[in-house]
């Protein structure tokens, strides 16, 4: 349906180069930097008798006649257990005993890859277990961290075993289907990533594989089973369990992770009900933690070891006291604390989309959402997002509706929407609609975007359509107004609309279209 598998081959393989490059320069730079003989390496019995790859690093001169707090850290996603190597060494300066293992399926670590199903949960406890008997730590101060996969695993391990008392989900997830099928789109690079390094260095498992080939497949017969087996791994299915066991988490993200959106992330956090902190911000998918896995400063790790410092050694370090969700713009440098998530926003700005619009799908018109990785990287260190000429956008493809030029500088904080009454010609078809930032020349910085897929429509019935764009911080300057674009052809996506189909956007006076756009005060 307008998904080529040549298209993946070649996105799978620029994601496996960039994850492999990645995972070479990890599990490389962290060894160099530590100490001669500092570092304990073992092996330990997992679920069903798998052998787990860990290391341990203890705080120098202990001896056993006192009790440390306890870190257990799992492994990101295609990465070797000495990822977390300099991180563990400060930790372990600072007074926690910290185990960091390879997770079953990866690497030298017996087993098959489950995704962070209830063997990856199983595992995690008996690491805590084995940490408990062989090494100085207290079974009352456990935490858990990781980045991505570790994050994920950490959140769905709180839930399950008591002990552990603190959480930091650094680029994790928490509602699996929100992340890479949101939408009800499939969200096809990121898969592509994770495919491409599991085949490399790990072992997919029979399941894993087919979950991967009706999931690029768009098989629709499966799509329940694959919502089942992404909520089984979604600690958000479980969050009364966390809340239940008062587990302390922090939550850190970035605005344009193209594996784990922010949006999930923010959802899940409204739902905790004790201790709780969230950060967002610029980067995508674990760069924001990236400088600290060296051991270069680093402020996500450095609130991670506050949090830990407060929640596991009682430490009166002011990290209760600070407002709890802490956000910084893709458009300025500073930190801004809110006291939820709720508060972020202070008003939304409609903006109208009136009249009546006909676009073709098939091609794409040029408005796209970037490339994993790449764009928001550029973002990130350079302010520079995907961009495109919004004046020049082929109106045959692609439907344009622009605000008035803004008098002053427009604060986005949080979640657009978009509510539309759309009319197909086919019964299955897929848009993506896109949040523009339009200068003086027209040229469009990207703000948000998200992809939206229906099935099932009856042909020529229009109805409803509200879309959840990525949340995100992005100051507007003065003189620029916003653009909401959509089309239907989109690099990070599969797209589902059949040859010939076409999307007319309608107003109607009973029920009119619009974007709203949350703002924050000047």
């Amino acid at each position: 349906m307008g998904f080529h598998r040549k298209a993946l081959r070649t996105t799978a393989v620029g994601a496996l180069s960039a994850i492999l490059a990645a995972g070479t320069t990890l599990g490389l730079a962290p060894t160099a930097q530590a100490a001669p003989n500092s570092v304990r390496f073992v092996d330990i019995t997992g679920d069903g008798g798998t052998v787990l790859k860990a290391n341990v690093v203890s705080p120098a001169g202990s001896d056993g006649t006192r009790r440390y707090p306890l870190l257990v850290m799992p492994t990101s996603w295609g990465l070797p257990q000495v990822e977390y190597l300099a991180q563990a060494q400060k930790l372990a300066d600072s007074g926690y005993v910290v185990l960091t293992y390879n997770v079953r399926g990866f690497w030298q670590s017996g087993g098959e890859i489950e995704v962070a199903g209830p063997p990856d949960v199983a595992d995690a406890s008996k690491v805590i277990d084995w940490a408990l008997a062989n090494t100085p730590s207290d079974s009352g101060r456990v935490g858990m961290a990781g980045v991505s996969y570790g994050a994920g695993i950490s959140l769905l391990t709180a839930a399950h075993d008591k002990r552990v008392r603190a959480v930091a989900a650094l680029s994790g997830w928490a509602d699996l289907i929100d992340s890479i099928y949101a939408g009800r789109t499939q969200h096809v690079q990121a898969a592509a990533l994770l495919d491409g390094a599991s085949l490399v260095t790990g072992r997919q498992s029979a399941g894993l594989r087919q979950i991967f080939d009706d999931f690029y497949a768009s098989n629709l017969a499966k799509e329940p089973e694959l919502i089942a087996w992404g909520k089984k791994r979604s600690a958000v299915t479980h969050v009364d369990r966390i809340n239940r066991n008062g587990t302390a988490v922090m939550l850190a993200n970035a605005w344009g992770d193209t594996v784990f959106s922010p949006n999930q992330y923010a959802g899940f956090y409204e739902k905790l009900t004790g201790p709780k902190r969230l950060e967002l911000r610029p980067g995508d998918h674990a760069t924001a933690e990236l400088t600290g896995l060296f051991g270069l400063p680093n402020d996500v790790w450095k609130n991670t070891e506050r949090w830990f410092g407060h929640h596991l050694r009682g430490e009166d370090n002011g990290i209760d006291r600070e407002l709890p969700v802490r956000l910084k713009s893709r458009s300025s440098g500073g930190y801004e604390g809110y006291p939820d998530w709720k508060s972020v926003a202070v008003t939304d700005r409609k903006i109208a989309l009136g009249g009546t619009t006909t676009i073709r799908a098939n091609v794409n018109s040029g408005a796209d959402g970037g490339v994993v990785f790449l764009s928001s990287i550029l973002d990130q260190v350079a302010q520079l997002p995907p961009m495109a000429s919004v004046p020049l956008l082929p109106r045959r493809w692609a439907a344009v509706w622009q605000s008035e030029k803004y008098a002053t500088a427009q604060r986005v904080r949080g979640t657009a929407k978009v509510h539309t009454t759309l009319t197909p010609t086919k019964e299955s078809g897929t848009l993506v609609a896109y949040l523009y930032d339009v200068g003086p020349l027209g040229l469009g910085k990207l703000v948000t975007h998200a992809p939206y897929t229906f099935h099932g429509r009856t042909p020529g019935k229009m109805f409803g359509v509200d879309v959840e764009l990525y949340s995100t911080a992005y100051d507007v300057p003065a003189g620029h107004r916003l653009a909401l674009v959509v089309d239907t052809v989109d690099p990070l996506y599969i797209e589902h609309n059949p040859s010939g189909a076409q999307l007319t956007f309608s107003s109607p006076a009973d029920d009119p279209s619009y974007v709203s756009v949350p703002l924050r005060e000047q």
